[in-house]
């Protein structure tokens, strides 16, 4: 009988089609708007970390921050590296969203991407085209329900709009996918990446699981209810608020001052018990 060290010696891994693999990251960031009255709380807008592709295929195509996994490293690893490699953004984590391993996803050949999606602080960006990107912005996002039942992704920065289609595909586990009925003028397959993600941080958002990655250690009330209502663009009474996230935070004795209103009291994350 043949033993395993017999098997794996005549084992050829060369005679077998295998793919490429890639890491795809959906970066997320909450940037406010300008003060423009103390009686207002300045506007949130949820932005979405994309590069400009320096070459084929899609030349000059908007996409998400990603590329091939290296022979040394995890799929995880490859993720934050291509990610800071295009963009000059280091995520601090990501997390898995699914496998999109359509055939001919990827005009260059059987290519399986993982995709990740991310949070990242205002405090920490500074991007900048890099690698083989041609350039990196933060672009707003808008993503909604249509009437037909299809869903509407826009993606916009300065002159420059993307307007994506999709189908809700199938729901499984808790991840909803999408079927691309018009890319919008996004690269490969990632306007149903980023739909698949997007929903994916808004369900973690309805758990109070996320919001907290997007603020400082110390926050208001107001500035997480904010967090929330921007990913999950809706609009929540401040007292049923308040009620919903009382078992997740706590008070600090620190207050935060700003003119013409009075002072706001600072809360943190509560702490699970080990």
């Amino acid at each position: 009988m043949e033993t395993e060290k017999e098997f794996l010696s005549a084992y050829r891994l060369e005679d077998y089609e295998r793919p490429s693999v890639t890491a795809d990251v959906a970066a997320f960031m909450i940037r406010a708007g300008e003060q423009t009255s103390y009686r207002k709380n300045p506007e949130n807008r949820l932005q979405l970390l994309l590069i400009k592709r320096g070459g084929h295929p899609f030349k000059g195509m908007w996409a998400l921050p990603g590329g091939f996994l290296q022979p040394d490293e995890t799929i995880e690893e490859c993720a934050l590296r291509e990610t800071f490699e295009e963009t000059n953004v280091q995520p601090v984590s990501i997390m898995p969203v699914g496998v999109f391993s359509q055939p001919k996803r990827d005009p260059r050949g059987w290519i399986i991407s993982h995709a990740f999606v991310s949070v990242i602080s205002a405090e920490s960006v500074e991007q900048a085209g890099c690698d083989d990107a041609d350039d990196a912005q933060w672009f707003d996002v808008a993503f909604s329900e249509a009437e037909d039942g299809r869903f509407l992704l826009t993606l916009t920065y300065a002159d420059t709009a993307l307007r994506a289609v999709l189908e809700k595909v199938s729901t499984r586990f808790g991840r909803t996918f999408f079927r691309i009925a018009d890319s919008g003028g996004l690269a490969f397959d990632h306007a149903a990446i980023i739909a698949t993600a997007l929903t994916a941080l808004r369900r973690q958002a309805k758990n109070f699981d996320t919001i907290f990655d997007f603020l400082p250690e110390t926050f208001t009330l107001t500035a997480l209810q904010k967090v929330q209502e921007t990913i999950m663009n809706v609009t929540v009474l401040p007292a049923n608020f308040r009620r919903m996230i009382s078992s997740y935070v706590e008070e600090t004795d620190e207050f935060v001052r700003g003119s013409g209103h009075r002072p706001a009291k600072l809360y943190r994350r509560k702490q699970s018990p080990l």
